[in-house]
């Protein structure tokens, strides 16, 4: 458990120290990303629904790694799952969407190397009143392990001296006001000394962990019983109030010809990775879902909607949200909700039709 001991050992130096000991953690954990680590490890699982502090935290890493774009609000929707997934992928964990120990540990560690490495291109001393992207570097390492809490401006002030000779103190480096070979290679040193805290099992993959390759471990019936998908949890989820719920959260998405992701839908993609998330398959192209649904005289929340766009017949479909309105993927605006009536829909309307959905 995160203990007051452990709190001031991180934020000792800051000015406002007194102040923050005395807020809830969830007050000031955004300002040290040590701190992060530490409520980020200590939490369970994160999946799809939850929406708590350590999803924010989760969020703003896997920002910091740029993998997420949207707003950093704790709630891990459609977008945090994709981008998790992202990042599994790109380096070779599990592709769950689920933020487990284990990619828990690989965020932190890819994290603060992002924070380190630019420290390895600083190749000359520098000294109070200097300017520059080498001494921003030094912010964010200085910030990164609870030192900085000022803006980061690439100023070698007496904020920025004040933290150094801190770092300098704990960390067995000769105080002196300038950044040199030293001081850096005490960045590092620390580096290693979190990181056996962080991943003491990674050194040495226990035998299962090795015993296939990455795409292998992704394809076994073992792993897909024991990582169930949120979306799978019951047949009640992919109701039409969630589907709508899960359809507005990709609001904003671009659009992309045969595109199937948050990074790009076309019509059917939009339809076909909403569903999906519920674990029900649906049929890929618009005339095909066409064929398989069921036309009813209007269309209720939940129901699909044709239209008769570049070709005859069915060639764009969204998803009735209610008051005459229906949520797709547009060419021009990417995923949107519209107005049936609207001058460009309303000639072009086809009809509605049902699908009998089985998760």
């Amino acid at each position: 458990m995160l203990t007051e001991a452990s709190v001031q050992h991180v934020v000792k130096h800051s000015m406002s120290y007194g102040f923050v000991l005395t807020q809830p953690f969830a007050f000031y954990v955004d300002a040290y990303p040590v701190l992060e680590n530490e409520m980020i490890k200590e939490s369970n699982t994160l999946y799809y629904g939850q929406h708590n502090q350590s999803v924010k935290i989760l969020q703003h890493k896997l920002s910091n790694l740029s993998f997420f774009s949207q707003p950093i609000d704790g709630d891990f929707g459609i977008y945090t799952e994709y981008a998790l997934k992202k990042f599994q992928k790109e380096y070779d964990l599990m592709v769950s969407g689920r933020a487990d120990k284990q990619t828990v540990e690989k965020l932190i560690v890819e994290e603060r190397n992002e924070q380190l490495a630019p420290l390895r291109e600083i190749d000359a001393a520098l000294y109070p009143g200097e300017t520059g992207k080498d001494i921003k570097k030094i912010q964010n390492a200085l910030h990164y392990f609870g030192y900085y809490e000022m803006e980061v401006d690439g100023i070698f002030g007496p904020m920025t001296a004040q933290a150094l000779l801190a770092f300098q103190k704990d960390n067995g480096v000769a105080p002196k006001e300038r950044i040199d070979k030293t001081t850096i290679d005490a960045f590092f040193a620390k580096e290693k000394e979190t990181a056996k805290e962080v991943l003491p099992a990674h050194a040495k993959p226990e035998p299962e962990q090795t015993a296939h390759s990455a795409t292998e471990r992704k394809d076994t019936a073992e792993q897909k019983e024991t990582i169930p998908k949120p979306a799978k949890k019951s047949s009640v989820a992919a109701e039409p109030a969630a589907v709508i719920q899960t359809a507005k959260q990709l609001v904003g998405s671009p659009y992309a010809w045969g595109g199937t992701s948050p990074d790009g839908f076309d019509c059917s993609g939009l339809i076909q990775y909403i569903y999906q998330t519920y674990g029900i398959k649906l049929p890929r192209t618009v005339n095909e879902l066409w064929n398989v649904s069921k036309p009813v005289d209007s269309p209720s929340v939940g129901d699909f909607v044709f239209f008769q766009t570049y070709k005859q017949g069915p060639s764009h479909m969204g998803i009735y949200v209610g008051d005459n309105q229906f949520i797709h993927a547009g060419e021009s605006r990417g995923v949107e909700i519209s107005d049936m009536d609207n001058p460009y829909w309303n000639p072009r309307y086809l009809g509605a039709k049902r699908i009998n959905i089985q998760p």
